[in-house]
C-alpha cells in the first residue's frame, strides 16, 4: 500500500514537470534576452493569482545557472502587493523553452514557452504541465488588439479553452 502511494506520488510529481501533449517548447531561446521584467497581459486564473492585478514576473540569472523568479501582483481587496519568489531550472538544454519552476521547496512544475517573439523578445506565450495553465507575457504593460487577437488564435489552435481567460489590469495603482 505505501509503495503504491509512493509510486503514485512520484508519477504525479513527474507529470507536473511535463509538457502538454502536442505543445512544442520554443527552441533557440536566448536566456540573456529573456531575463528581465515581463508584464502579465492575460491568463487562465488560478487560486495562487486569483484577484491579483498589475502582475509582473522578473527573471534574474543566478550564479549556479538557475533563474530567480519574482512574481509580483497587486491585491486590491487587501490593498497590498503580493510577492512570490521562486527558482527555475532548465528541463532540457538552455536553448529550449521548457523550464521547471518551484515556489514551494522541492516541488517543481513546468514553465513551457511555446511562442516567443525571437526578433525582439517582446512577447511570450506560456503554459504549464497541462492546458489549464496559460499566460500571455509582454515587455510592456499594454499590447495592441492585434497582439491579443494573435494570442487568442494561437491558444485556441493549441487546444486551450479560453472561456475563463482574463485580461490583467496593468493600470497604475491609485495613490501610488
Amino acid at each position: 500500500m505505501i509503495r503504491a502511494i509512493a509510486v503514485s506520488g512520484i508519477v504525479f510529481l513527474a507529470s507536473c514537470t511535463g509538457v502538454p501533449e502536442g505543445i512544442q517548447p520554443v527552441t533557440g531561446l536566448n536566456v540573456d534576452r529573456y531575463l528581465g521584467t515581463w508584464y502579465e497581459i492575460a491568463r487562465l486564473d488560478h487560486s495562487f493569482e486569483e484577484g491579483l492585478s498589475r502582475v509582473t514576473a522578473e527573471y534574474t540569472l543566478m550564479d549556479d545557472g538557475s533563474i530567480k523568479v519574482t512574481n509580483r501582483g497587486y491585491d486590491a481587496q487587501k490593498g497590498e502587493w503580493s510577492v512570490a519568489d521562486g527558482r527555475a531550472v532548465f528541463a532540457d538544454d538552455r536553448e529550449t523553452g521548457h523550464l521547471e519552476v518551484s515556489f514551494f521547496g522541492p516541488f517543481y512544475s513546468s514553465y513551457v514557452v511555446f511562442e516567443l517573439d525571437k526578433s525582439g523578445y517582446q512577447y511570450a506565450y506560456i503554459t504549464g504541465y497541462n492546458r489549464e495553465y496559460l499566460w500571455f507575457l509582454s515587455r510592456t504593460p499594454e499590447v495592441s488588439d492585434t497582439a491579443m487577437r494573435d494570442f487568442r488564435q494561437r491558444a485556441r489552435e493549441e487546444g486551450f479553452n479560453l472561456d475563463e481567460l482574463i485580461t490583467v489590469d496593468q493600470s497604475p495603482v491609485p495613490g501610488q
